[in-house]
């Protein structure tokens, strides 16, 4: 029997492919198991029809046709409600959760625990509220099958941890609050993400784009450098599948949606040292073995509506530049529902100069990593 706030993922040190085989070869290499818990004590999320006691709502009138406020909680496109001439869609996506307190002061003021879902090391944590619309905020490295991916706590009222802290799972790392913008006291949640790294030159590319908007407080961590997995569905997953993989569990949740063609630098794309099992041809590599393969002329990168990337592959195909081709046609508007980076309809589609930013912020150069031989 497994508990409800606790499950093992057997994950493989390099499980590749997605949608594109699983190599046997590289879970040869050694099973890593990921220990996964929930990160306060509420865990109505387990329970049937729990969802209104597990999610926090917004401040939204409900209509007719429209989803409860709670869903608004969930992870996916969950807010910012569109009437289009087939019905109602959701435009805005939400990379994470939000949990609701389970206890509060008379003041109201949430006094919940909160906990590490995972052992890991303390990589970043964010002290002033004003600095993010997560107000004070944690990330969490863990190194699962030996890719790094990060927990994110965010709206904290308090931090109990400091960058370069190891935790173990379970260990508490703050309490629950409704620090940083558009969140109030009764409104008080824990916002939990896990997620990707998409590029270790985050630095320079916000300095491109985003620095005269506002100053990058955070570094690497910055939340649009962080790509986030449907946390809440693989809690669920894993009650079924105790042993599912990362990339099984991607190609049971995610429909890819998209995908873009791009000219190949000279270096293989950063994201893939850290997650090789995303390109089916790092079959047979490791990041410690060298460059993995030879280069192509241009890359084809599939992703999710969301922009979360999904699989990687070289192609011989020489390009002056991308080609956008979207797998889901549909007469909705795009931008509704691709978080804004595919505009058009139907068979007239384009990429939005946030999709042409996203694009470069995946492939964009990092000197620190070999080149390719």
């Amino acid at each position: 029997m497994f508990s409800k706030k606790r499950f093992l993922i057997g994950l493989a040190g390099l499980v590749v492919g997605v949608w594109g085989g699983f190599s046997s070869q590289a879970l040869a290499q050694g099973e890593h198991e990921i220990s996964l818990v929930l990160p306060s004590d509420n865990d109505a999320i387990f329970e049937e029809g729990g969802g209104p006691q597990f999610y926090m709502h917004t401040y939204r009138q409900e209509r007719p046709g429209e989803q409860p406020a709670w869903t608004a909680g969930k992870y996916g496109f969950v807010r910012n409600v569109r009437r289009t001439s087939v019905g109602m869609t959701y435009s805005r996506f939400h990379e994470g959760i939000d949990i609701r307190p389970m206890r509060r002061t008379r003041t109201g003021n949430p006094i919940d625990e909160v906990r590490t879902v995972a052992d890991g090391v303390v990589v970043y944590v964010n002290q002033s509220s004003g600095h993010s619309n997560y107000g004070k905020y944690i990330v969490i490295e863990h190194q699962w099958g030996e890719s790094p991916y990060y927990s994110l706590y965010a709206h904290l009222s308090r931090v109990s941890v400091a960058v370069g802290d190891w935790v173990d799972q379970g260990n508490a790392i703050g309490v629950m609050g409704y620090t940083g913008r558009g969140v109030n006291r009764s409104r008080a949640h824990l916002h939990l993400e896990v997620n990707l790294m998409l590029n270790e030159s985050f630095n320079d590319w916000y300095d491109d784009y985003l620095k005269d908007a506002a100053p990058n407080y955070h570094g690497l961590f910055n939340g649009i450098n962080l790509t986030g997995l449907d946390i809440a569905q693989l809690y669920l997953k894993l009650q079924e599948t105790p042993d599912l993989t990362i990339p099984e569990f991607l190609q049971e949740t995610e429909t890819p949606f998209f995908e873009v063609m791009i000219p190949a630098e000279s270096t293989m794309p950063n994201m893939l040292w850290r997650y090789p099992w995303l390109c089916p041809d790092l079959e047979d590599w490791r990041p410690d073995y060298g460059a993995p393969l030879e280069m192509g002329n241009s890359w084809k990168i599939t992703f999710a509506a969301s922009g979360f990337p999904l699989k990687f592959e070289p192609l011989d195909e020489v390009l002056d530049e991308p080609k956008l081709n979207v797998l889901q046609r549909s007469s909705i508007p795009y931008q509704y529902l691709t978080n804004g980076l595919v505009r058009g309809k139907g068979d007239d589609f384009s990429l939005t100069t946030s999709g042409i930013r996203r694009i470069d912020l995946i492939l964009r150069p990092t000197p620190n990593y070999r080149e390719m031989e």
